[in-house]
């Protein structure tokens, strides 16, 4: 006599002998496939840093870090963020009515991307913001904001090397792509200081415009752009000469903040703060060619490494804007912490 399942594995087992095949996982309860890359942003309101898969809703993961996280980057397999404890000070605000700084908290962060945790904060100088570090992981360069100047600090014991004045609220800092130079950007004087790394000193001042935010410079070092937020332009500079030749207008009411750097040197991507766009600037041609409303003021931005993807954060709005670079639409946002600041993208 022929038997037949009818109620399932376990009465199968009861009658004895009857094979019987699961149902196929619906999709919802499938394991994701493991993303290629993360996305890592610090929250400057909330202290902590976001865990994001970019195929996901929410973040995977949160990283208590300390006060005020801001600059974020990564180097010898551990991701470094700057943290202060000085009290915000937004355009506008009497700073004589702010709390004073509580200088205990004021480091690098040094976080473990695999473990996802906070190991130790390195020394940092005074309220440092954002920073750049070195190819061989060794050093530091920092932008300490309300000392006007640039620390040199050694990672392995938090020695400063040297401080080296760079003008009011020294804010972007970036190493040329020789690794010769530190390029490092004053909001309150409109230039950019450029530091030589092997003699640790200060080789010229360069004027570039009002409250200079970032620095991108092509791959193989001939040019620089500097995101000028009050100018409503990005400042062309000749890396070789150390002369700004030329500004780049946006339209008004953008205000560029964050810059992006494609791998070719085609691109440069640059968030435009309270404007709530993302422009695309043609190197070759110098121009503006195309920009998509990413999100409330996006500042820090990231490409992803196959360059598909561009992340901003939405400082406001609490969110992570995945903006699709072909079809230039934000295909994703992704809710983060209070007031995200900087982006990182890291293979995996």
């Amino acid at each position: 006599m022929r038997r037949f399942c009818v109620g399932g594995l376990a009465l199968a087992l009861l009658l004895g002998g009857c094979s019987s095949t699961p149902p196929p996982a619906k999709e919802s309860e499938k394991t994701p496939a493991k993303a290629p890359y993360l996305v890592y942003v610090t929250n400057e309101g909330s202290g902590d840093l976001s865990v994001i898969d970019p195929n996901q809703d929410r973040p995977i993961s949160t990283i208590a870090l300390g006060k005020r996280p801001r600059g974020i980057h990564a180097a010898g397999g551990l991701i470094y963020v700057a943290l202060s404890g000085s009290p915000a000070a937004p355009p506008g605000v009497d700073e004589s009515t702010l709390p004073p700084p509580d200088k205990s908290a004021d480091g690098i962060g040094v976080v473990d991307p695999k473990e996802r945790k906070l190991l130790r904060k390195l020394y940092g100088g005074s309220d440092p913001e954002e920073f750049a570090i070195s190819a061989d992981a060794k050093l530091l360069y920092v932008a300490n904001e309300d000392a006007a100047a640039a620390s040199i600090i050694e990672i392995q014991d938090g020695k400063v090397l040297a401080t080296i004045p760079t003008g009011e609220e020294p804010e972007g800092v970036t190493i040329t792509p020789d690794g010769k130079q530190v390029w490092v950007t004053s909001e309150d004087d409109g230039t950019v200081t450029v530091i030589d790394t092997a003699l640790r000193k200060k080789l010229k001042t360069i004027p570039v415009g009002r409250r200079p935010r970032s620095i991108a410079f092509l791959p193989d070092g001939s040019r620089a752009f500097v995101a000028n937020e009050n100018d409503e332009s990005v400042t062309v500079v000749d890396a070789v000469k150390l002369a700004a030749i030329r500004k780049i207008p946006v339209d008004k009411g953008l205000k560029p903040m964050g810059t992006a750097m494609s791998k070719d040197g085609a691109r440069l991507y640059v968030s435009t703060g309270r404007g709530k766009k993302v422009l695309v600037i043609d190197t070759a041609s110098e121009k503006v060619v195309a920009s998509v409303e990413a999100g409330v003021r996006p500042w820090g931005i990231a490409l992803s490494p196959d360059e598909k993807f561009l992340f901003t954060a939405n400082g406001p709005s609490n969110d992570v804007s995945v903006v699709d670079l072909q079809t230039l639409t934000v295909v994703r946002r992704v809710p983060v912490g209070d007031r995200p600041w900087g982006v990182l993208v890291l293979s995996q």
